[in-house]
């Protein structure tokens, strides 16, 4: 993962997916973590997908419904990692900049979502 420079959040989900994708290259082969992976490979790339969707919304609520699928496949993916994490699959230094990550990637469509959900009650109320 590249260190904490600020991306634009659709960089930041590209670059996020990659390290997925890097990171399950380095998983065991047993049952459990071959399960995991393949979890881990639709919903840890999921959020870029979803966010190019997003940007073509056709209405705020559509925007709004496909930054909350963004946002349900990131905290999957986060689980998924602690998961991977727990178990252990993964060294923690392999797991812990991927988790930093995404940790933030979901506090970042968190408030998205909360300020795009305020913006648009607001309108509706005048």
């Amino acid at each position: 993962m590249e260190s904490t420079k600020n991306y634009d959040l659709e960089e930041r989900l590209i670059n996020f997916s990659v390290s997925i994708l890097n990171l399950l290259e380095s998983m065991p082969q047993p049952f459990g973590a071959i399960s995991l992976s393949k979890q881990l490979a639709r919903s840890g790339t999921s959020p870029a997908l979803n966010y190019g969707e997003a940007q073509a919304a056709e209405s705020g609520k559509d925007f709004l419904h496909k930054m909350k699928i963004c946002l349900k496949e990131l905290r999957e993916s986060q689980i998924c990692l602690k998961i991977i994490q727990r178990k252990p699959y993964l060294p923690d230094e392999k797991l812990a900049p991927v988790l930093n990550e995404c940790g933030q990637l979901v506090a970042i469509f968190t408030k998205s979502i909360s300020t795009k959900t305020k913006n648009m009650n607001n309108r509706d109320k005048t």
